[in-house]
């Protein structure tokens, strides 16, 4: 199984800097922040906490890291690695990709079934307040849903599952859907 690196996504990059994941967001508007180094899951960015630690030094007015928050965060995502590359972050899906993968109905049914059972596989990430998986972690927790199921067959798209591994994935969740005032500006 790949290294799992450490990731950040908005609320954590926020507490970081002690500022509101919205700051987040506004530097991203701003341009002083951009998805060069993350990856897209479900439709929110996450971006590798390697990059996110050195941020606060590289804008105009250098910000100071929270040294505690990142000891919260690192020890949260345990055991984990500190990567440089994004390309090197394995295949990570949120609801919207899982709900691809095994084909259920819609991400609602599978939100609540994430909630309520039967779906019971632990995420790899807690970030942002949304769960995250490893493909890997859901491939191998296949055959224990599938048995323990009575109505769904949880069975494996291998057409997702092989675009997710060779990071060419374009369904549901691959990009960042507009909202607000910038949805209606497209």
């Amino acid at each position: 199984m790949p290294e799992k690196p450490f990731l950040a996504g908005r609320q954590e990059f926020g507490a970081l800097y002690g500022v509101k994941p919205t700051q987040v967001t506004q530097w991203l508007a701003r341009g002083v922040l951009n998805y060069d180094r993350a990856v897209i899951v479900s439709g929110s960015p996450y971006w590798l906490l390697s990059f996110v630690r050195g941020f606060g030094e590289t804008t105009p007015r250098p910000k100071e890291l929270d040294q505690a928050a990142l000891k919260r965060i690192v020890a949260a995502q345990e055991p984990g690695a500190w990567s440089q590359s994004v390309e090197k972050i394995p295949p990570l899906l949120g609801l919207q990709e899982a709900t691809q993968l095994f084909g259920v109905a819609s991400q609602q049914s599978m939100a609540a079934m994430v909630r309520k059972g039967p779906f019971t596989v632990p995420a790899d990430y807690q970030l942002s307040g949304s769960k995250l998986w490893l493909l890997d972690t859901l491939i191998a927790a296949a055959p224990e849903l599938q048995a323990k199921s009575r109505t769904l067959p949880w069975a494996i798209n291998t057409q997702v599952a092989a675009a997710l591994k060779q990071k060419r994935y374009n369904g549901p969740g691959s990009v960042i859907v507009p909202r607000g005032l910038a949805a209606k500006a497209v």
